[in-house]
């Protein structure tokens, strides 16, 4: 027996996760602890009440089955990979006085095809880190261009499974370390156990959970190092010092510092206040500082480097150039063009470019030379 939970217009308002949102919300903008007693008792509603992904299947138990019986979950093997861990490609582009330069699609954006060869593109660019995320229906950190790309992924039918499977197909072959980029109900519902083993067998480096505030975190996080997955926490410009300390200590791989008090998008200009903040939480940390939200162009790419940030992450422009382009071929050559520029734009002053500028797979994916 299955029963399929979809999220509509017409019960939205009583949607126990609309009441996670209120609730986590103002913690995702300021990043302070949430009421523990509310946050346990909507996490309990909404376990119950909501699916990870629109139209996922929700299995149940089916009585003519016992514990005895029941068939166990199939395990994949582990990907054969030699793809570097975030901190040793971190290592090695700090001996070249490189920056990272981290994109960001969301899976199944127009289809799991087109990821799977914008992936491969955004490596061939030079991508150092690369993030996947994982389409989910209430993505309260994102902004229209990711909210209408997750919809669009959903609608074609991505699942979360499909999301890991393609992971196992990209990592034996893509050099750039994949962080896995998905909110706290599809882990929940997984299992935590469960879920890391399975991005870890896969092939995945590190996992980002944008909704998860510092005080729940520790649970997780000691299965994902036991595992070998990085779980990267953000910081934010109302983040206070003592708690930024608390963040950066307990976060793996990097420090996620967003750049504006809102919701991801493309936006003319990087605030000012950005260098001071990268200064600030450098003042309690020697682990890398990305910087993402709001970087849309070479331009914006180069001033947060001369800030002195330690990556530069860019979603919002990339997945509109893919998803929005008009067809899947279209999207994926504009995906390639930005990328490059936002590439040269993440280089530093002297350092050595690091990937190809499109070369190899682009040319073979549209029989150019």
């Amino acid at each position: 027996v299955s029963i399929s939970v979809r999220t509509s217009a017409r019960h939205l308002c009583c949607d126990p996760r609309v009441r996670f949102v209120r609730l986590c919300l103002p913690s995702f903008i300021d990043n302070a602890p949430p009421d523990r007693a509310r946050f346990n008792t909507e996490m309990a509603a909404i376990a119950f009440a909501a699916s990870p992904v629109v139209g996922t299947k929700l299995a149940t138990r089916n009585p003519r089955v016992s514990r005895r019986t029941r068939a166990a979950p199939t395990t994949r093997a582990a990907a054969s990979t030699t793809t570097k861990s975030i901190s040793q490609t971190f290592v090695d582009l700090k001996k070249r006085n490189q920056c990272a330069f981290v994109p960001f699609i969301c899976a199944g954006d127009p289809n799991l095809d087109a990821t799977e060869k914008a992936v491969r593109i955004l490596d061939d660019a030079g991508a150092d880190i690369i993030e996947l995320g994982v389409p989910y229906s209430d993505p309260l950190a994102d902004g229209p261009t990711i909210q209408a790309s997750a919809t669009r992924a959903l609608a074609s039918g991505t699942t979360l499974q499909q999301v890991i499977d393609l992971v196992a197909r990209l990592t034996p072959t893509v050099k750039a370390p994949i962080v896995l980029f998905t909110y706290y109900n599809p882990i929940y519902q997984r299992g935590f156990e469960r879920f890391v083993s399975e991005i870890a067998a896969a092939g995945a480096k590190g996992l980002l959970v944008p909704d998860i505030p510092l005080e729940e975190t520790k649970e997780l996080s000691k299965i994902c190092t036991k595992n070998g997955i990085d779980l990267v926490l953000l910081s934010t410009p109302t983040t206070p010092i003592d708690r930024m300390a608390k963040i950066a200590d307990a976060s793996n791989g990097f420090i996620y510092l967003v750049s504006v008090t809102g919701v991801t998008g493309a936006r003319s200009g990087v605030e000012s206040r950005v260098e001071e903040l990268v200064k600030k939480l450098k003042t309690v940390t020697d682990k890398p500082v990305c910087v993402g939200f709001g970087i849309s162009e070479e331009a914006q790419a180069r001033q947060v480097v001369q800030w002195g940030a330690d990556g530069v992450i860019v979603g919002s422009a990339l997945v509109k150039a893919l998803g929005e382009s008009g067809s899947p071929e279209k999207g994926l050559e504009a995906l390639q063009k930005l990328a490059v520029e936002l590439r040269r734009g993440s280089n530093r002053d002297g350092a050595k470019e690091v990937g190809a500028s499109g070369g190899g797979f682009f040319a073979n994916l549209f029989g150019k030379k």
